[in-house]
């Protein structure tokens, strides 16, 4: 696996999509699932790109409120790997090592995934401690419970789960 980063400034931000796959509605989705001590993150998107960037949200969400970041850094990322599921845990561990090295946290993300590469793209801010009151740090993305996916309605779905 390879991966790269850069940083630059950007203040943009987005919302969550609505669209549809196969003629079903789907609404991008961020979320967790139960798993004893540590913690399952879940993106569900129209596709794999937005699974991943769904993903990334609930993993922030395990940190602090993503509303609650200002989109003031944007870092770069770059990274490949010879399947999706490795590609999922190695964007999600580059983003937590980004978010350790950097002291940063980050509320948006935006990500593209063509031949085994992914060029995503990360914006956030330095954790402000009363202003983010993080939960938990998270220490890394696990192969447990990993599932990288299209389900039958047409959906994305990245999951694993997150020691923290």
């Amino acid at each position: 696996m390879i991966c790269v980063k850069r940083i630059a400034a950007h203040p943009a931000k987005v919302g969550l999509g609505e669209g549809a796959v196969n003629g079903m509605p789907i609404k991008a989705a961020a979320e967790h699932f139960p798993h004893g001590a540590d913690v399952g993150v879940r993106g569900i998107g129209r596709t794999r790109d937005e699974a991943f960037e769904q993903a990334a949200l609930a993993l922030t969400q395990t940190v602090t409120d993503p509303a609650e970041i200002a989109s003031s850094e944007e870092v770069e990322i770059e990274c490949a790997a010879p399947d999706d599921g490795l590609l999922f845990v190695d964007w999600l561990n580059r983003l937590i090592y980004e978010m350790a090295v950097r002291h940063m946290v980050f509320g948006r993300f935006a990500v593209s995934i063509e031949n085994g590469r992914l060029r995503g793209r990360a914006w956030g801010e330095p954790v402000d401690r009363r202003r983010h009151a993080p939960a938990v740090e998270p220490k890394g993305a696990t192969l447990t419970a990993l599932k990288v996916e299209r389900r039958p309605d047409g959906a994305w779905i990245a999951e694993c789960v997150i020691d923290v």
